[in-house]
């Protein structure tokens, strides 16, 4: 009590000091010709003798007063007289007249202005202790009086300031357990041990096992990281904090190391219990050795290393964090010890995707003939965010077309949405526009479908969407592939290609509808130069790092200008190898093209089924198929 007693003190000079500084720069900037002395009182007799000396610059005649007001010198030099009483003097005019001395003026009352004096230099004041009792008052309600500080050598805030603001739920409030986690099977192996320890933590101490200090959960955007973390509080019982890393992140430094020390005892006090921390790659990152620094975020780094260093593992104190950016972790933070465990949470294969959208599908309610794997193998690279996305898309659909239940062609549109946005009614396409693109359309589903036949062409459309496409044609994986050969990828290319080699070919122009293709074309070719060691002329040789792995991000050159320029060549020649063989594949089924482009643009949307049974029937002009190799 005593000590915050005097913190407040201190708090209140320093108002005092601040509030005195800036009344008198207010007054001093604001209002510099307020008149600060008293009114003198002289006699008549002294009062003519400064008119005649011409010191008198104003003088005010009130009728019925027995005084004179009157005023001498200019600006911030003005002075306010005022003369005893007066005789009648009829002379008095005449002799002000003869000096210049304007004598109907209005001067002001002194008394006014003393109180605007004192006004100017009680706001602040006024605003300050207000101001300060106010911000006192409602963060000691919010955060209570418990470790009341004041900061910056007096401001008087309060405790909320080292605070960490975590959010604390109970293990068994989550409503999140293993099983309503689908599709990251592995994730939750590796994490059930750590359940395991925090539910029955003798077991693991008879042998002498340590509990790991905390797990790292690693992976794309939407796979689930923040719900296998609530799942691990929800199965072992136990209390959760949650806290965003730019959280951490404060303007004043220090101020982020307080928040990391006030997490740690709230986690003590409470163990066990599992602390979360989303996003960590905000306060994670390296520390730079040169001299531009962060002062704030590596104090807080540092306080963040020193908590995990410094707690007792045997109370089943656990740290979980997340992040989307490992490559961008100081190392010191994923040594043994600390986060002690690396946990992929990647994007879900075909199995797993078929068991998110059942998951998901038990919330919302379905038609029984839905066939979930189809539509899994229809979203190859899609995140458990974006299924489920697909499924309440799915649902909304059903009830907008005033249906009770979600059927198997609301997800299949939903899919549409999800992957290539909704479909846009404010485009008109003229018939030629419409003529282009289903030319171009039918041309990349043509050259898909005379490859080795691994990605078979399910759905062709021509309907705009809000994506900016004006057209698309969607394949599906006939089964999960982990990794791909040289000329998977040259098919890949030559079916990006195919678009334009149609344009080309049909209408002998070109057009801005194949951007996207080039680049997707162009981005798999620099890959197989790169990255992949596909390329005849540099061979097994890493010219590029990816950067960002799991954002999408691209592959950085590591090679010099002179290797760049070859390297563009390279890719240059492999993009072009697959336009020629689009342009051939074409040719070689240019009457099915034809065919298959007017049903297209009759019909807008075709299904894959629809393009092979034109494709594949036997009337005169059959596909001509590549030779086996």
């Amino acid at each position: 009590m005593e000590m915050n007693e005097h913190k407040r003190r201190q708090s209140l000079i320093v108002y005092a000091i601040i509030g005195i500084a800036l009344g008198i720069t207010l007054r001093t900037l604001l209002y510099p010709n307020i008149v600060n002395a008293q009114v003198e009182t002289v006699s008549y007799s002294k009062f003519l003798s400064m008119v005649d000396s011409g010191e008198v610059e104003q003088v005010e005649l009130t009728t019925g007063e027995s005084q004179i007001k009157f005023t001498t010198g200019e600006g911030s030099d003005t002075k306010v007289y005022k003369t005893t009483q007066f005789p009648n003097d009829v002379t008095l005019v005449e002799r002000l007249e003869k000096n210049d001395v304007d004598f109907s003026a209005k001067i002001p009352d002194s008394s006014g202005e003393l109180w605007l004096y004192l006004l100017i230099n009680l706001m602040p004041l006024i605003i300050f202790f207000g101001g300060g009792w106010l911000l006192n008052r409602k963060l000691r309600k919010q955060m209570g009086d418990d470790n009341n500080m004041s900061f910056g050598g007096g401001f008087g805030l309060g405790g909320g300031l080292g605070r960490s603001g975590a959010k604390e739920v109970k293990g068994e409030e989550t409503g999140v357990t293993f099983r309503d986690v689908a599709g990251q099977d592995e994730a939750k192996e590796s994490l059930a041990e750590i359940v395991g320890f925090l539910k029955n933590p003798d077991r693991y101490a008879d042998i002498g096992a340590k509990l790991p200090h905390g797990a790292l959960l690693v992976g794309p955007p939407g796979t689930g990281k923040t719900l296998l973390a609530k799942a691990v509080a929800g199965e072992a019982g136990v209390p959760f904090f949650s806290i965003s890393g730019s959280e951490f992140v404060e303007m004043f430094v220090g101020r982020g190391a307080a928040k990391v020390r006030d997490l740690f005892k709230q986690a003590n006090e409470k163990a066990p219990c599992i602390v979360f921390i989303d996003e960590i790659d905000a306060v994670g990152k390296k520390r730079d050795a040169g001299l531009s620094t962060n002062d704030e975020r590596e104090q807080t780094l540092n306080q963040l290393l020193s908590e995990m260093d410094g707690f007792d593992n045997h109370k089943g104190i656990v740290v979980l964090a997340a992040t989307n950016r490992p490559d961008s972790l100081d190392q010191a933070l994923l040594r043994p010890g600390r986060f002690d465990r690396r946990i992929p949470v990647e994007l879900p294969d075909l199995a797993g995707r078929e068991a998110i959208l059942k998951l998901h599908a038990n919330d919302v309610k379905m038609e029984g003939a839905v066939d979930f794997s189809a539509i899994a193998r229809q979203t190859p690279g899609a995140s458990g965010a974006d299924l489920a996305n697909m499924i309440n898309e799915a649902a909304l659909r059903a009830v907008r077309m005033g249906r009770r239940r979600v059927t198997q062609t609301d997800i299949l549109e939903s899919v549409d949405v999800v992957i290539a946005g909704e479909k846009k009614k404010s485009t008109v396409l003229s018939e030629h526009e419409k003529e282009v693109v289903s030319y171009h359309e039918t041309g990349h589903a043509i050259v898909a479908a005379v490859q080795d036949g691994k990605s078979p062409v399910s759905k062709i459309t021509i309907v705009p969407r809000t994506s900016g496409a004006l057209g698309f044609t969607m394949q599906t994986e006939s089964e999960e592939r982990y990794l791909t050969t040289r000329e998977e990828y040259k098919q890949e290319i030559a079916v990006l290609c195919g678009g334009r080699a149609a344009e080309e070919l049909i209408f002998g122009q070109m057009t801005s509808g194949a951007a996207n293709d080039i680049e997707r074309a162009t981005k798999i070719a620099r890959a197989m130069v790169t990255q992949l060691g596909m390329s005849d002329r540099f061979g097994m040789m890493a010219l590029g790092e990816t950067q960002n792995r799991y954002l999408g991000g691209g592959a950085a050159l590591t090679c010099s200008e002179g290797t760049a320029q070859q390297i563009d060549a390279e890719v240059q020649a492999l993009v072009e190898e697959g336009h020629q063989t689009a342009l051939k594949t074409l040719r070689d089924n240019r009457f099915k093209l034809h065919e298959i482009a007017h049903y297209l643009q009759k019909k807008e949307t075709i299904t894959g089924e629809e393009f092979m049974n034109i494709l594949t029937r036997d009337d005169g002009f059959a596909p001509q198929m590549p030779k086996a190799q």
